[in-house]
């Protein structure tokens, strides 16, 4: 029993990873925000501790990480000032909101979301009430066999204190979720790292046709803007809590909020930077449609974002794939065409580097494979479209290459059933073949040799050595070879050598921290 009288309420975050948004640490997801808003204005006197499922993993490796020191763990390593009472307040918490994505592991460098095994274990230790907010509710509805007795509400979009305990099927409207927005010190002083948060725009998809494997149309089937005014009401409350670092990915497209309106986007950025946190370090964009960037409209947005957010910024756009006939099948509206003329509109607006060595805004782009239609030819097409795009001389900040999933409720989930694709066999080898041949001299494009990157932090330690970054949309990651530097100290790189996913660099004599 707890030694206090006050009331105790738990927020699980076992983390999501989404196409429109991402809720891994060092980023604070918005539906992290939700729950504590809900929670703090439903019981305004209760305590509202915020675990990860980190903090659960160590309590349940009896307090021991899973890798041996100097080397991280990732299991273990987002874990917050609450680590150590874990499994206690679970046990008290009269409401534990579980936060949580994909029913598959998704493995990152530093982090791994949690299983549903791993969520039913730390739900073991629970008595009160327990709900479920994120993406995997979706999974939870759909089989509900596989889920049973573990939820006693869930939550498939957001959160309010008008609705905590009784399950959501849609979004709340934005101007509910404001009426739960509070002060954020209680959650962020919990942290034991520094968060970027991450800021919704609008909700659903501007296209006139969705692709058949996206899940924005299920999740919000009509285009709903937040308005300006909401948003740096959010950005100013965060930043008031003491955050410095900002994304705005919580969207299927950045240039397309308010219909790709240049004006009422300047606004925005311009108002971020000059009134709601002006002494920022990040501001920095996801998720970007080709269609959009390609546009007249498009080429000026890009020019804003280069000129108000910080340097290290990244435009991800989804080709999805080069091959006519995966095209076609999967109604993807990009065609090779659109894609070159987008990134050329981004490399014209954001090619130029900063003073801290980095371009301020680069195009990402994004390679699905297991898509209907596709066939061996799939991939020669996507290597060809790869290399005309190096051989034009322009710079793209990474690539992103993933299987196909299917999202419950998406026209991909019902094409299950097909035989399997060449991909399922070739992937590991397919996905080699982008990272040689495209990958990695595109990192030594953008990345020369002797290029010096001021401002970087170790933040993790594996075989290789101590890798290096800054915080904010896809940094690159600078590996010190054979070190184990300790965790946070500032750092400025040389880089010395390249590979396909980060670069290699000797820290600068200069540099301060440990």
């Amino acid at each position: 029993m707890s030694t206090t009288s006050r009331t105790t309420l738990v927020i699980l975050d076992c983390y999501t990873v989404e196409p429109s948004g991402l809720g891994v640490p060092p980023y604070l997801s918005t539906y992290a925000r939700a729950a504590y808003g809900a929670l703090r204005t439903a019981h305004p006197r209760a305590r509202i501790a915020y675990l990860t499922i980190d903090d659960v993993r160590w309590c349940l490796n009896g307090g021991q990480p899973h890798e041996q020191p100097p080397l991280s763990d990732r299991l273990t390593y987002s874990a917050t000032a609450n680590r150590e009472q874990a499994l206690q307040l679970l046990g008290e918490a009269a409401v534990t909101v579980v936060i949580a994505g994909d029913a598959v592991p998704s493995v990152h460098l530093q982090a791994q979301n949690g299983s549903v095994e791993e969520i039913a274990r730390a739900l073991a230790c629970t008595r009160g009430r327990r709900v479920l907010l994120g993406p995997l509710a979706n999974y939870a509805l759909a089989d509900p066999a596989a889920y049973g007795g573990m939820f006693d509400a869930v939550h498939t979009h957001t959160l309010t204190s008008a609705d905590l305990t009784e399950g959501t099927r849609q979004a709340a409207p934005y101007d509910r979720l404001a009426a739960d927005r509070g002060d954020y010190h209680g959650l962020i002083d919990q942290l034991s790292w520094t968060p970027v948060a991450e800021i919704e725009l609008y909700r659903g998809c501007t296209r006139r046709r969705f692709c058949d494997f996206c899940n924005e149309p299920v999740k919000a089937p009509v285009v709903n803007f937040r308005t300006v005014e909401d948003v740096l009401g959010e950005v100013a409350l965060l930043y008031g809590a003491g955050l410095r670092h900002f994304r705005l990915g919580q969207q299927t497209c950045f240039f397309s909020y308010m219909n790709r309106d240049v004006a009422t986007i300047e606004k925005l950025l311009a108002e971020i930077r000059n009134s709601a946190a002006p002494d920022l370090m990040a501001l920095h964009i996801d998720n970007a449609d080709p269609l959009a960037v390609a546009s007249p409209s498009g080429a000026k947005i890009a020019h804003l974002v280069a000129t108000y957010c910080t340097e290290g910024n990244c435009a991800p756009m989804g080709i999805e794939s080069f091959d006519p006939a995966v095209i076609k099948r999967n109604v993807l509206t990009c065609t090779p065409d659109i894609l070159r003329r987008a990134v050329e509109h981004v490399n014209q607006a954001g090619a130029h580097v900063g003073p801290g060595g980095l371009s301020m805004l680069l195009p990402g782009l994004n390679l699905i494979y297991g898509l209907p239609g596709e066939s061996h030819r799939t991939h020669y097409e996507n290597l060809a479209g790869l290399v005309r795009i190096l051989d034009a001389g322009l710079l793209c900040h990474r690539i992103n290459v993933r299987q196909a999933r299917a999202y419950p409720g998406t026209p991909l989930a019902a094409m299950q059933e097909r035989e399997p694709l060449p991909s399922v066999e070739h992937f590991t080898s397919w996905k080699a073949d982008i990272d040689n041949i495209f990958d990695q001299p595109m990192k030594q494009r953008v990345y020369p040799i002797g290029r010096k990157i001021t401002s970087l932090h170790s933040f993790f330690v594996t075989s290789r050595g101590t890798w290096h970054r800054r915080l904010g949309s896809y940094p690159i990651q600078v590996v010190e070879r054979d070190t184990a530097r300790p965790l946070y100290g500032a750092a400025d790189m040389t880089i010395t050598d390249h590979a396909p996913r980060y670069v290699y660099g000797e820290r600068d004599d200069a540099s301060t921290g440990t």
